[in-house]
C-alpha cells in the first residue's frame, strides 16, 4: 500500500489547482476593474469609490462588510466552518503624480491635497494591481469554500501612502470587528519581470521617518554677512557633517539611508534669512540602527548651531514615519514552498527593498505573524533587455515614476493567484497547522 503524501504544500496545490481553474471567470472583470480603478485614483484618505466598488464586490461574494474602518477602509469577513483565521490585505491610495504612461486608460483626475491645492493624482505605485487581485483572489475563495475551512477576513486600507492608514485602521476597533488572526498576508507589485513572485523571510522593507529640522540664525543685509548667523551657512555644514553618520557611526553589515531632500531659507538673493528649514528622510532595518541615526542627528545639528552661534536652539519634528516590515521565518518559509510548487522556477527570493510599508502595523497590533512579498508587473521581454543593457535602473521605471505602468497580464492572475496559494496554505483542511509553524 502506498502511503498518500499529507505535507501542506501537497494540500495546498491541490486545493489551489481547483480554485484557481475558475480563474477565466474572473480575468475579465478583474482586468475591466483594474483599467476603471487606475482611471479614477484617489488621494490618501479620500479613496470613497474605490473603497465602494470593493464593498460592493464583497459583498456580492457572500462576505459579512463593514465600510468605513479607519475613515474610508473596508473590512469583509467570510466564515466557512472550523480552521485558521487568514487576513489578506491591500492598499487603495494613490499618489499626487501627473501620468505620463500614455495608456489608453491613463489617469487625467485631479484632487485637493491636505494643504489645499490641486494636484494631479496617479496610480503610481500600484495599488491598483493590490485591490484588483485581492476582490478576485477573495471572489474564487468564497466560491470554492468546499476547498477550505476556517475564517478569511479581507481588508481594503486606506493611506498607506501617509504610513497611517494601517494605524487608523486598528485604533477603529479591528481588533473586536475580526477577532484572533492567525496569520495576515500581503504583497506588492514591483519593477521585476511579470509572472515572477519573490518572498523573503526577517528584514524586508525598511522604517521611514521624515524629521523636520528649523535651525534659527540672525538676518542681515547680504552685503553686511559680520552682523548674521547665516542659517544657509549653518544648513550647509549640517548637510555636510550629516553625510558621516550612515559611513562612521553604522555598521557596514548594518543598511542605513539618510536623505536631504529640502533646503528653505530665504526669498532674495542679497537678503541672509534668520532661519532655515532642512527635511530629511532616514531608512533602517532595525531599531538599534533607527535609533543610533535619529540620535546623531539630533546631536550633529546641535553642535553645528553652537558652533555656528545660533540664536536659538534647533526644532526638530519628525513625521511621515513608517514601521519596518520584519517577515515572520516560519510563515514566510510556509508561502515560499507554496509558492515554489505553484510557480516553479518563477518564484524566488525577493532582494532587500529600501521602501518602506505601514502594513505591519495591523498584524503586530493584532499579535499575529505575517508575510509580504513582491510580484512582477514588467514585461518579461522588456526587462530582458534592460538586464541584458545593463540599464533597468534607467530604462525600467519604478515605483511613484509617473511612467510606472504594470501590464494587465500576467501580472494580475500572478497577484492573484498568489493570494488564492499562500491563504490556502492555512485555510485547507489537510494543511492547516499552528500560526507560523
Amino acid at each position: 500500500m502506498t502511503e498518500q503524501p499529507t505535507s501542506s504544500t501537497t494540500a495546498t496545490g491541490t486545493a489551489a489547482a481547483t480554485v484557481l481553474a475558475d480563474l477565466p471567470r474572473t480575468r475579465t472583470w478583474q482586468e475591466d476593474l483594474y483599467r476603471d480603478v487606475h482611471q479614477h485614483p484617489e488621494l490618501s484618505h479620500q479613496e470613497h469609490r474605490t473603497a465602494a466598488a470593493g464593498a460592493s464586490r464583497l459583498r456580492d461574494a457572500g462576505y459579512v462588510v463593514t465600510e468605513g474602518v479607519g475613515g474610508t477602509g473596508v473590512v469583509g469577513v467570510l466564515e466557512h466552518g472550523a480552521g485558521p483565521t487568514v487576513l489578506l490585505r491591500a492598499d487603495m491610495d494613490a499618489l499626487p503624480v501627473r501620468e505620463a504612461t500614455g495608456l489608453p486608460y491613463a489617469s487625467a483626475e485631479t484632487a485637493t491635497d491636505p494643504a489645499g491645492a490641486e494636484v494631479p493624482v496617479m496610480h503610481a505605485c500600484g495599488h491598483d494591481v493590490h485591490v484588483t487581485c485581492l476582490l478576485g483572489a477573495a471572489d474564487l475563495l468564497a466560491a470554492h469554500r468546499d476547498r477550505w475551512s476556517g475564517r478569511l477576513v479581507v481588508v481594503l486600507q486606506p493611506a498607506e501612502e501617509l504610513g497611517d492608514g494601517a494605524r487608523r485602521t486598528v485604533e477603529d476597533s479591528l481588533a473586536s470587528l475580526i477577532g484572533p488572526v492567525d496569520v495576515a498576508l500581503a504583497q506588492h507589485v514591483l519593477p521585476m519581470p511579470a509572472g515572477t513572485v519573490g518572498t523573503r523571510a526577517g528584514a524586508v522593507l525598511s522604517a521611514a521617518d521624515s524629521m523636520r529640522v528649523t535651525v534659527h540664525g540672525r538676518g542681515s543685509h547680504g552685503s553686511m554677512p559680520q552682523a548674521s548667523v547665516d542659517p544657509v551657512v549653518l544648513a550647509a555644514m549640517i548637510v555636510v557633517r550629516l553625510q558621516t553618520v550612515v559611513s562612521r557611526e553604522v555598521a557596514p553589515t548594518s543598511p542605513a539611508v539618510l536623505t536631504v531632500g529640502s533646503i528653505r531659507s530665504g526669498s532674495k538673493s542679497n537678503v541672509i534669512d534668520d532661519v532655515a528649514v532642512l527635511e530629511l528622510n532616514v531608512r533602517t532595518y532595525d531599531e538599534a540602527t533607527r535609533t543610533t541615526v535619529l540620535d546623531a542627528i539630533r546631536r550633529i545639528v546641535t553642535a553645528e548651531c553652537q558652533a555656528s552661534g545660533s540664536p536659538r536652539e534647533p526644532e526638530f519634528e519628525l513625521f511621515d514615519r513608517f514601521p519596518p516590515t520584519v517577515n515572520d521565518a516560519a510563515a514566510t518559509e510556509r508561502v515560499h514552498s507554496a509558492f515554489a510548487a505553484h510557480f516553479g522556477d518563477a518564484a524566488g527570493e525577493l532582494p532587500l527593498q529600501s521602501a518602506s510599508e505601514d502594513f505591519s502595523d495591523l498584524p503586530v497590533a493584532l499579535g499575529a505573524p505575517y508575510t509580504y512579498w513582491g510580484i512582477g508587473g514588467v514585461d518579461p521581454q522588456a526587462y530582458a533587455a534592460a538586464q541584458a543593457a545593463g540599464r533597468v535602473a534607467s530604462d525600467i521605471p519604478g515605483n511613484h515614476s509617473p511612467y510606472f505602468a504594470p501590464v494587465l497580464q500576467p501580472t494580475l492572475d500572478t497577484g492573484t493567484s498568489a493570494l488564492v496559494v499562500a491563504a490556502l496554505e492555512w485555510l485547507a483542511p489537510s494543511a492547516a497547522r499552528p500560526a507560523g509553524g
